[in-house]
């Protein structure tokens, strides 16, 4: 009875977490401007949604968002990857108290963190754009990143580092061929982890903006719903964005079970 009632649970909360996505795929393939009425199948959304000069906002929002989001996960790579290092070498008091510091902007809301680096900004004078999106992105991205790499540190032979600099390499080239190897599944995760993060978010984004005509996926959607209705095509891009992640982490997934399978056969 117990397993019964564990499964059924399960599926329950899997079909409240999915079937909105599922239905959302279901009619992108239909030309009804409004979702819940089917008027037959068809691909003239994905259509609209590819060519050229329509809607010609919506793919400026998404090649906005997906260039900011690279941009910025990269760089949140670079840099939570080098402090994930810092702090793993500190002693273990400091690296509690920078560890806790880390976790503060993962813990505070997001419009905190907005309005602070809005003020930041106003007051440094510098004008709102995709500088201080990018900005605002690494900011709240970075942290994560850190999270991610860490683990890989404290679970890394130590002496590996050490024995190549008395085999006379230097601390770059030891970095090179020692340490990013070794951390190279967690800096993945956490670039990964940072792009959706960037692509996900609202809120700091709005208010880093500016008023220069820029937008992002979440900006145009929140204007486009206060209009009172959402672009049709906005369905078709959902159920792409959703299958590719979903197909990237398959891949990912699948990629780190055969590697730990190996490592277990040897």
């Amino acid at each position: 009875m117990k397993k019964i009632l564990a499964n059924s649970y399960i599926g329950l909360l899997l079909t409240l977490l999915y079937a909105p996505i599922l239905i959302i795929i279901i009619f992108s393939f239909t030309e009804a401007k409004v979702l819940g009425n089917w008027t037959g199948f068809s691909f003239k959304l994905y259509a609209s949604l590819f060519h050229v000069g329509v809607h010609h906002s919506l793919s400026a929002a998404l090649w906005n968002t997906l260039i900011i989001g690279l941009i910025s996960a990269f760089v949140s790579m670079m840099l939570g990857t080098i402090a994930a290092i810092g702090i793993f070498n500190l002693k273990p008091r400091a690296r509690s108290v920078i560890q806790l510091v880390n976790s503060v902007p993962i813990l505070n809301p997001d419009i905190i963190t907005a309005i602070s680096l809005f003020l930041l900004f106003v007051s440094l004078g510098i004008s709102q754009g995709y500088t201080t999106v990018i900005l605002a992105h690494i900011t709240f991205c970075t942290p994560y990143v850190v999270l991610s790499v860490f683990p890989r540190l404290q679970r890394m032979n130590e002496n590996l580092y050490e024995a190549a600099l008395d085999l006379g390499a230097t601390p770059f080239y030891a970095l090179r061929k020692i340490l990013l190897p070794e951390l190279r599944p967690g800096m993945i995760s956490g670039f990964v982890l940072a792009f959706t993060l960037s692509i996900d978010d609202f809120v700091v984004t709005l208010f880093t903006i500016g008023n220069e005509g820029l937008e992002t996926l979440s900006t145009y959607i929140y204007a486009d719903a206060r209009k009172g209705g959402l672009t049709p095509e906005l369905r078709p891009l959902s159920a792409i964005i959703f299958l590719t992640v979903l197909v990237l982490l398959l891949i990912i997934n699948r990629r780190a079970a055969k590697k730990e399978y190996k490592n277990e056969k040897a």
